[in-house]
């Protein structure tokens, strides 16, 4: 077996872990992230990287390098519902440098944090290592081990911190208890072409035939469709040619490109879960993310709360690393910090999966707009509270100047 120590082991290498390992390391901490797979190309992950979140590369002096990468900039969101379309948010009055979501890949936002890691002395990122278990000394965690390309390997860390997302092994491992709050509904993700000269904004289109969020991505529409939770089945059983019917009635400007998806392979689903810790750490150890509270796809706020999860973390603990084992307090701290805005998030997405989602998906009949939506078009200055909330979310994190 092979063995290593480091300070602090990351298991992970999604934005939570990456970007926790990066923040560590430049403040000298010695840190190691693991990542399972051999690189980031995987589809339909979260790939909305919101105002909050590129204020933090603006703060790190980041931002630059990370928008030149390619992205589109969505600035508002609508919702096209019963024939009329409503204005729902507008980022661009949000007091940060860049008041828009950037549309970018999740590969590409990792790869940049991976490669501006790897310049820094402290910090070495293991692909192809899986984290698999705890070791525990007495009632603390000092260490993992974990599956590596070339077997196993152990690794003793004065803090283990679990960013291994919604299926987390050391979650599982350390014991701690998870609360499923429940979701009702399930996603369909897939890709359709997108003409140029066509519509350029991201919105949403609810018709008697179901619910589409368009999402641009440049040449094409990253496209989700919500069903209720536990019809995916059904759907794939009435075939390809109904599914791609009903995008056509949905949004009948994609009729053309609904005919390329030939095979349910184009066509991912994701299982929606809503869940969080009541306790986020152990003597030792820590969980952010989706490994501490799995969200909705309701706002495209999951990395974002990954990522506010890890700079909180970093800039709580990076000071204390090195000074001897970091104290409970510190790591009970993290979760005070974090557990409020995570909850208040997941409640809102509750809502609105209760009185948005599955009315939307269950209609029967003629579809009338809910009443509220007419104010956001009555009063346009009321589109800065959706866009506050999606777009900085609640206690947003900052990186101090200097660090």
């Amino acid at each position: 077996m092979e063995t290593l120590a480091c300070q602090v082991c990351v298991a992970g290498g999604g934005p939570a872990g990456l970007m926790l390992g990066y923040l560590l390391a430049r403040q000298g901490v010695d840190v190691v992230v693991l990542e399972k797979h051999a690189d980031f190309l995987r589809d339909f992950r979260g790939d909305t990287i919101h105002p909050a979140t590129l204020e933090i590369f603006h703060e790190l002096g980041l931002d630059t390098g990370l928008l030149a990468l390619p992205n589109q900039p969505t600035e508002r969101i609508s919702l096209f519902i019963a024939g009329r379309t409503f204005h729902i948010a507008d980022f661009s009055r949000l007091p940060v440098a860049h008041p828009f979501v950037a549309m970018m890949p999740q590969w590409d936002l990792l790869d940049f944090l991976a490669d501006e890691g790897r310049k820094l002395p402290t910090f070495r990122l293991r692909m192809l290592t899986e984290a698999r278990g705890l070791i525990e000394t007495g009632d603390r965690i000092t260490g993992l081990v974990a599956d590596g390309p070339d077997g196993k390997v152990e690794i003793k860390a004065d803090l283990v911190v679990a960013a291994d997302g919604r299926a987390s092994h050391l979650r599982d491992a350390s014991g701690l208890a998870l609360d499923d709050i429940g979701a009702p509904v399930d996603v369909f993700w897939m890709r359709l072409d997108r003409k140029e000269d066509g519509v350029r904004e991201s919105f949403g289109r609810v018709t008697e035939d179901g619910f589409l969020v368009l999402i641009n991505r440049g040449d094409y529409w990253q496209c989700a469709m919500p069903l209720p939770k536990g019809d995916a089945d059904k759907i794939r059983d009435q075939g390809l040619p109904a599914f791609r019917d009903r995008i056509a009635r949905i949004a009948p400007h994609l009729s053309e490109a609904a005919e390329k998806l030939i095979d349910w392979d184009q066509v991912k689903l994701l299982t929606v879960q809503v869940n969080h810790m009541p306790k986020w750490w152990r003597p030792g150890f820590l969980c952010i993310g989706d490994a501490a509270h799995a969200m909705s796809p309701v706002g495209g706020v999951g990395i974002n709360l990954a990522v506010q999860d890890a700079v909180a973390a970093a800039r709580m603990l990076g000071p204390l690393i090195g000074k001897g084992p970091v104290p409970d307090e510190a790591l009970a701290g993290v979760q005070k910090r974090r557990h409020w805005p995570a909850r208040m998030i997941q409640r809102g997405q509750v809502i609105a999966h209760r009185f948005v989602l599955v009315p939307a998906i269950t209609a029967k009949g003629t579809l009338k707009p809910p009443f509220l939506l007419n104010f956001f078009e009555w009063f346009p200055i009321l589109r800065q509270i959706p866009a506050r909330l999606i777009g900085l979310g609640l206690r947003p994190e900052h990186w101090p100047a200097g660090k």
